[in-house]
C-alpha cells in the first residue's frame, strides 16, 4: 500500500507566511487567520490502478510577536482499489494484498499542528528565518491513515529581492512505524519562489522532495504552481496546480483555498 503526503498543509503554511496581509503591529497584538480549502488529486502511485483523493482542510493560524501556531483538520475522500493510503504525514509503501474492486472511503484525516518561531528578521529588508515543529496526529481511521503520530522539525528561510521572494524549507520527520506499516524517518525539502505582481496579487512556484520511507515506498517529487489575490481586506483567494514526478506523488492535482484574517 502506498501512502501519500498531504502537501496542501505545506502549501497553505508557506502562502500564509509569505502573503499575509497583517501589519507587524497587528501580529504583535495577536492575529488570527482562518482558511478553507479544496484539493483534488489523481495518480497511480507506482501501481496499475488510479486512486483519486479529495481533501477539504480547515485551518486556523494564530500569530503573536515572533510566534506562529497553526492547526489543520482535513476531511478526506479516497476512491481506489485500496493500494493507496492517504495520510496527512504518511509516506508510500506498496500493499501486500489489494483488490480489483474500486471503493470510496471518507472521513476525518490526520490532524496536523505546527508551532513556529521567527529566530531572525532583517531590519532593512523582508527576510527572515523560522524554526518550526510539526505533529501529525494519527486521527484518521485505518482505511485513510497509519493510525500513528509523526513528528517533524524544519527550517524556513526567505529573502525578498524586490518583488521576488525566494524561500527554502529543510526538514526531518520521525514517522510512526509499526509491524503493519514499517516506516523509516525521512529528510524533506522545498525550494520556492514567489513574485508579487502588485498590491493585490502574487504567484509562484514550489518544488518539493521527500525521501522514500521504506524499501517498498517511493520518493516524492512535486512541482506546484499557484496564484493568489486579495479579494477583500485581509481576505485572499488562492488557486494552484500540481504535477508529480515520482511514484510517491500524485500524477496531477489542483486546489483552491480562501483565507481571512481577523
Amino acid at each position: 500500500m502506498k501512502m501519500k503526503q498531504g502537501w496542501i498543509g505545506w502549501l497553505a503554511t508557506a502562502l500564509l507566511l509569505t502573503a499575509g496581509g497583517a501589519s507587524a503591529e497587528e501580529k504583535d497584538d495577536g492575529y488570527l487567520t482562518m482558511m478553507l480549502g479544496y484539493e483534488s488529486s489523481s495518480g497511480k502511485y507506482g501501481t496499475t490502478s488510479t486512486t483519486d483523493i479529495v481533501t477539504v482542510p480547515v485551518s486556523a493560524l494564530y500569530e503573536t510577536g515572533r510566534w506562529m501556531m497553526k492547526l489543520t483538520v482535513p476531511y478526506l475522500q479516497v476512491t481506489g482499489d485500496g493500494s493507496v493510503l492517504a495520510s496527512g504525514g504518511g509516506r508510500g509503501r506498496r500493499a501486500t494484498t489489494t483488490t480489483t474492486t474500486r471503493t470510496t472511503n471518507s472521513g476525518l484525516g490526520d490532524v496536523v499542528a505546527l508551532l513556529a518561531y521567527n529566530v531572525y528578521a532583517a531590519d532593512d529588508v523582508d527576510a527572515g528565518v523560522d524554526l518550526a515543529g510539526r505533529v501529525k496526529f494519527g486521527t484518521a481511521n485505518k482505511t485513510l491513515g497509519t493510525g500513528k503520530n509523526d513528528y517533524a522539525a524544519q527550517l524556513y528561510a526567505y529573502h525578498a529581492i524586490g518583488s521576488f521572494t525566494p524561500s527554502l524549507v529543510l526538514g526531518y520527520e520521525v514517522l510512526g512505524s509499526s509491524a503493519e506499516v514499517p516506516l523509516d524517518n525521512v529528510y524533506y525539502g522545498t525550494a520556492a519562489g514567489d513574485y508579487r505582481f502588485g498590491e493585490l496579487s502574487n504567484g509562484g512556484v514550489e518544488y518539493r522532495y521527500v525521501q522514500k520511507a521504506s524499501a517498498t515506498a517511493a520518493e516524492q517529487r512535486e512541482l506546484v504552481l499557484y496564484v493568489s489575490r486579495e479579494i477583500g481586506r485581509d481576505t485572499f483567494l488562492r488557486g494552484y496546480l500540481l504535477k508529480g514526478y515520482a511514484d510517491g506523488s500524485p500524477d496531477s492535482g489542483f486546489g483552491i483555498a480562501i483565507s481571512a484574517g481577523y
